[in-house]
């Protein structure tokens, strides 16, 4: 486990006052680019779920990074995947909510039929900053009556997000 970790730490780059000045942005886009580093973070977040959740119904990945793990999670697991986009980019009746970023404000949405009642999701997404948008994921998959088990990220630990997350569980492949 150390030696993927390992691995996944020395592709994440940071780049200073990206978007808005004094936030370091973490880019995991060279993660993507090495084979053996991707191959990483699946095996951690299977790892994690089988362990933790082996219940799990459905991955539900946020836009537009989660869209890169999530469905290679799900298709390791036998699960299904289901997106959450940014506001009118679904096709459909949606459900929506508003948030906050660090640097903005936004809405969430998914499709009305993503998710069914009862339904057990776990949702991915590449960074937890200031849990706004993994706040707005969870409202989202609450309002269909399912039930989110956790939340799978790397997370920016000084920005204090998982404390927005209340009583939803995060595992973190990584903190910074």
């Amino acid at each position: 486990m150390a030696g993927k970790l390992d691995l996944i730490s020395k592709c994440i780059r940071t780049f200073p006052d990206f978007h808005t000045k004094g936030i370091p942005f973490k880019d995991i886009f060279p993660v993507l680019k090495d084979p053996k580093a991707l191959a990483a973070v699946t095996d951690l977040f299977e790892e994690q779920v089988r362990r933790a959740y082996p219940q799990v119904d459905l991955i539900v990945g946020l836009d537009a990074r989660g869209f890169l793990f999530g469905p290679l999670l799900a298709q390791r697991l036998g699960v299904g995947f289901a997106p959450i986009r940014k506001k009118g980019k679904l096709p459909g009746p949606t459900l929506s909510v508003a948030y906050s970023l660090e640097y903005a404000k936004a809405e969430a949405e998914m499709q009305e039929d993503a998710v069914s009642a009862g339904k057990k999701v776990l949702i991915v997404d590449d960074l937890l900053a200031t849990g706004g948008t993994l706040y707005a994921a969870c409202e989202l998959i609450k309002r269909q009556k399912a039930e989110v088990l956790g939340c799978l990220v790397v997370e920016l630990k000084y920005l204090n997000g998982s404390e927005k997350l209340q009583s939803t569980p995060v595992f973190s492949l990584i903190q910074y």
